[in-house]
């Protein structure tokens, strides 16, 4: 599987902590020449300096996703870098944390500029280069783009949309060698719950659940490299995000059920 990547070429977005740093340096172990992109740029440094310092090759560019001109420049550096693009991993997100009826409008707006325009532009200047050479397109999702979340309307829609996006991509380029996957983690302790966002737009700045037993960063990147490997369409990482996945085109009303009573065990639930 190591000789697979060796030399490839991966850019990986949202990639200065969690899963994004997790997958970058799982890449660069691997032999690819990695392309970070995040908008801290003394995290992004930091880490390259890491793989560089270990043998690998990598670049960062500050990247504001939400931002066109910011992806289209992130895909030219890399193909003047290192002359293409054969994986785009799509893990840039932000999260939030309110009732539909209280939440500022404009947190949504964020969270779809981020979320799925994010993708979208990423995907958009990258994709040349990836059909060149049959590569793959991730897209780092949630079960929440599969199934409502309360309290979480801006993250499903934006998850739900991403899923919308990937899936028609996938389709149009049915006949020419592109890999789409869609991963969905289970809950991971990383920074995305710390910087959620409440009904006014602040970040929330503490998790609501128990970071200590929740799959690590390292975990999912390892899933996300296995899931390149075997070309993977749909890869849920939890029992539960398969049984949600089923469920939800059975019984559906049963399923709305445990996610509001999950997320009403949160403590200071915005569900009354």
């Amino acid at each position: 599987m190591i000789k697979r990547f060796i030399n490839k070429v991966v850019i990986v977005t949202g990639a200065s902590s969690g899963i994004g740093k997790a997958t970058a340096l799982e890449f660069a172990k691997m032999g690819a020449k990695v392309v970070l992109a995040a908008r801290s740029e003394d995290k992004l440094r930091s880490i390259v300096d890491e793989i560089n310092s270990l043998g690998g090759e990598a670049i960062y560019v500050v990247t504001d996703v939400s931002c066109e001109t910011d992806c289209r420049l992130l895909a030219e550096k890399a193909v003047e870098t290192y002359g293409g693009i054969d994986i785009l991993i799509n893990n840039a997100g932000i999260s939030m944390r309110a009732l539909f009826s209280e939440v500022d409008l404009s947190v949504l707006r964020q969270l779809m500029d981020v979320n799925f325009w994010g993708t979208v532009y990423c995907t958009k200047y990258a994709l040349p280069y990836l059909l060149k050479g049959k590569g793959s397109l991730v897209g780092v999702s949630s079960i929440a783009g599969f199934h409502g979340l309360p309290g979480r309307t801006g993250y499903s829609a934006s998850k739900f949309a991403m899923h919308g996006f990937l899936e028609t991509i996938r389709i149009e380029n049915l006949k020419k060698g592109l890999h789409v996957m869609i991963i969905s983690p289970g809950f991971t302790a990383t920074e995305i719950r710390y910087h959620a966002l409440k009904a006014d737009g602040s970040e929330q700045k503490d998790s609501p659940r128990d970071e200590n037993n929740m799959d690590t960063p390292e975990y999912v990147a390892r899933w996300i490299v296995k899931g390149i490997v075997k070309r993977k369409r749909n890869k849920h990482l939890t029992w539960e995000g398969r049984l949600t996945a089923m469920f939800q085109r059975i019984i559906p009303d049963f399923v709305d059920k445990v996610y509001y009573n999950e997320m009403a065990r949160e403590p200071d639930s915005p569900l009354k």
